[in-house]
C-alpha cells in the first residue's frame, strides 16, 4: 500500500480507503469487525462514515456503522494507527428520515452531531470532519438541472465554517473537508476561511467513476490550483462496473438488488457503456472491477479511492486492484467508450 499526504495538512491516508455505509444494514458488527482487521492487514489506514449510515438510511439502524467502528476501536486498540473520517448530515432530502429536528449545518445541530458521532465510534477526535451534503439545493446525487430560487438560506456556508471551527479550536476535529460539492461551494468555502481566518477545508469527497466523470469538468482544474484533493466514492457505480448486473442480471444479496431506491446507475445508457467497458477489461484480461478502480486511482486530483464492499472476498479482489496498472492501450480503450458514452450516470 502506498500513502499520501493530503495537501494543507498532516494526513497521510492510503490511497486505498475503506468505506463502510453497508455496516449495519447489509454487514453485521462480526462482518464489519472481520472486514477492518482485513483492510489494516492489507495497509489501509483511511476509514471513512457517517453518522447517517448504513443507507438506505433507517431510524431502526441509524448510527450503527459507527456503532461497530467504535466497538472495533475499542477492542484492537488502533485508533492511533487510522485516518478516521466521518460526515454530518445536511438538511433532509427527499424521503429521508430525519436524524435531527429541523435538521441544518448550523452551530446546534453540527454540536448534536459530532458528539454523537465521537460516543458511537469511542474516540474524543476525528482526523477528518466532513459535510455530507450542503445546505443549499444543488445537483448531487445524481440531480440534474439546476434551478435558480430567491428563497434565503437559513445557514450560509460561513455559518457552517464557523461552527465546525469551534470544534477544531477545542481539538475534537483535526481537519474538515466537504462531500457532494460544487465547484462554487468549494471556492467560497475557501475564500470565508481565508478572509475571515477560519479552518481550511482540506478535501472532497464526491462520486467519481468510469461512468461519472463530471468531476473532471470543474473540480478537477480547484484541485490542482487549490490543492483540495478527492477522496473518491462510488467508483464501482454501486458495485455496476463489476458486469454483476448486466442482461438484467439481479444476483442474490447484491445492493441493486435488496433495495429499490438505488437507480442512479441502472439506466439504458449506462449500462451500455458499462458492458462496454466490462468488455474492455475482459479483452485485456483483467477483472472489471479492477480496472475500474485502477482508473480511479491513476488520475492526479485523487488522494484516495474509498471501497464498499459487502463481502470479504469482494473486499480482498478491490485491495487488489492496487497492483494494477493501466496499459496505454486500456486507456486509449476506456476514453474512447467515454467519448461515446460521455458520463451517462451523473
Amino acid at each position: 500500500m502506498h500513502y499520501h499526504r493530503i495537501p494543507h495538512s498532516s494526513l497521510e491516508i492510503s490511497q486505498l480507503g475503506l468505506g463502510t455505509m453497508t455496516f449495519g444494514e447489509q454487514n453485521s458488527e462480526a462482518d464489519a469487525h472481520q472486514q477492518l482487521d482485513y483492510a489494516r492487514e492489507r495497509g489501509i489506514n483511511l476509514i471513512d462514515t457517517a453518522e447517517m449510515y448504513p443507507v438506505p438510511p433507517r431510524p431502526e439502524t441509524q448510527g450503527l456503522t459507527e456503532s461497530y467502528i467504535g466497538s472495533w476501536l475499542k477492542k484492537s486498540g488502533q485508533r492511533d494507527k487510522i485516518v478516521l473520517a466521518s460526515k454530518v448530515a445536511g438538511p433532509v432530502r427527499g424521503n429521508d428520515a430525519s436524524i435531527r429536528p429541523q435538521q441544518a449545518l448550523d452551530r446546534k445541530n453540527i454540536r448534536q452531531a459530532l458528539e454523537a458521532s465521537l460516543n458511537r465510534l469511542n474516540t474524543d477526535y476525528l482526523d477528518l470532519y466532513q459535510l455530507h451534503w450542503p445546505q443549499r439545493p444543488t445537483n448531487c446525487f445524481g440531480k440534474l438541472g439546476y434551478q435558480y430560487s430567491e428563497e434565503n438560506v437559513p445557514v450560509t456556508l460561513l455559518d457552517t465554517l464557523e461552527a465546525l471551527s469551534e470544534h477544531v479550536r477545542a481539538g475534537k476535529i483535526r481537519y474538515i473537508g466537504v462531500s457532494n460539492e460544487t465547484p462554487w461551494g468549494v471556492m467560497r468555502y475557501l475564500h470565508l476561511a481565508e478572509k475571515h481566518d477560519l479552518p481550511r477545508i482540506v478535501s472532497i469527497q464526491n462520486p467519481y467513476s468510469l461512468v461519472n466523470r463530471s468531476f473532471e469538468i470543474g473540480l478537477s482544474e480547484i484541485s490542482q490550483f487549490e490543492g483540495i484533493e478527492l477522496l473518491a466514492y462510488s467508483s464501482l457505480a454501486f458495485g455496476t462496473l463489476s458486469g454483476k448486473y448486466l442482461a438484467g442480471k439481479r444476483p442474490e444479496k447484491a445492493r441493486n438488488t435488496l433495495f429499490s431506491r438505488f437507480t442512479r446507475y441502472n439506466g439504458e445508457y449506462t449500462e451500455q457503456a458499462i458492458a462496454q467497458y466490462v468488455a474492455l477489461a475482459q479483452a485485456h484480461q483483467l477483472a472489471p472491477s479492477q480496472m475500474a478502480l485502477a482508473y480511479v486511482r491513476q488520475q492526479p486530483f485523487v488522494a484516495s479511492t474509498l471501497l464498499g464492499a459487502t463481502t470479504l472476498a469482494q473486499l480482498q479482489q478491490n485491495i487488489d486492484s492496487f497492483e494494477v496498472t493501466l496499459s496505454e492501450e486500456v486507456l486509449a480503450g476506456i476514453e474512447a467508450i467515454h467519448r461515446r458514452f460521455p458520463n451517462p450516470a451523473p
